[in-house]
């Protein structure tokens, strides 16, 4: 028997649309132990609307790693903690794909390395920003290559938490996704190009005071702000009470602002009120930077 246990994600962080992503010391859990007959059991947070049969993400996730491998699928019973919370802009899908294959390698006496697994879990999610920081743990780079996907964690430890907003309300990725428009301007493009480098400079180097201007956005957070009310206001005022850098944590509804420990209190204060002034009850976490990734061991 044994455990998995994979963070929450938050992506883009700003700039880097499909490729930057921090993994978060909130997360799902998995336990694994052998059984007849196959059996999923529930438990944690968040349990409404997710199946616990064969449709199961985590378990579809399982049974395509082993047919991958050619490896005969065991009869298992599955305990899920989620405290991830679904469809809110903290990689849940990610998770739930990143520990079904951690989980299913493991049963199969781990043939495949974290690299190997990346390209499994991106293929499945479609982009990589929230499921390099899941297995990888950090702050995360995602380069597509012809060859793959190649990984690159920016910053291991940094020395700053993170305020996650919730709003208590559920934002569809495909949605999100769909009020982008299909082309951008050369304008734009280079904004964001800039931006990111940047704001990779400043994780690399420890630099924070530029992670206000590196997390500025023009190719889809005001786009999507029209789905997330006091958005933008809310943003600003993190900056205004102290966070190095605020931004939209992956398609929304989330908001996360990367904070010094002192400012804590303040920030997480000012997004309540002003989330809470535009119609919505939030839910604030102050969290710290899961270094790891995904890791399973034995209980």
């Amino acid at each position: 028997m044994f455990r998995v246990k994979i963070p929450a994600t938050s992506a883009n962080l700003g700039p880097g649309f499909d490729c930057l992503g921090l993994a978060l010391q909130l997360y799902n859990s998995i336990i694994v132990e052998p059984s007849r007959p196959f059996k999923i059991s529930l438990t944690g947070s968040y349990q409404d609307g997710i199946p616990a049969d064969e449709s199961n993400l985590v378990w579809r996730t399982m049974c395509h790693f082993w047919k991958l491998i050619h490896y005969p699928i065991p009869s298992v019973a599955l305990t899920f903690e989620n405290n991830i919370p679904p469809s809110r802009g903290l990689g849940s899908s990610s998770a739930a794909i990143v520990g079904g294959l951690v989980a299913a390698n493991a049963l199969a006496g781990s043939p495949y390395s974290k690299y190997k697994l990346l390209q499994i879990a991106n293929a499945l999610e479609g982009h990589p920003d929230n499921v390099t920081p899941a297995l990888y743990g950090g702050v995360t780079l995602s380069i597509p290559t012809e060859g793959g996907m190649i990984p690159r964690v920016l910053s291991q430890t940094p020395n700053f938490k993170a305020v996650v907003v919730i709003p208590n309300t559920l934002l569809n990725t495909a949605k999100a996704r769909g009020i982008l428009p299909p082309d951008v301007s050369r304008k734009d493009a280079v904004f964001n190009i800039s931006h990111a480098g940047l704001l990779i400079e400043a994780f690399i180097r420890e630099e924070y005071s530029l992670l206000k201007e590196g997390m500025r956005d023009l190719l889809h957070q005001n786009q999507r702000a029209v789905l997330i009310p006091g958005m933008l206001e809310t943003l600003e005022a993190a900056f205004q009470a102290g966070a190095y850098g605020a931004a939209l944590s992956g398609s929304g509804p989330t908001l996360i602002a990367l904070i010094p420990e002192n400012s804590k209190i303040a920030v997480t204060r000012e997004m309540l009120n002003v989330m809470e002034q535009h119609g919505s009850n939030p839910q604030a976490l102050v969290l710290d930077i899961d270094s790891c990734g995904a890791i399973h061991s034995i209980i």
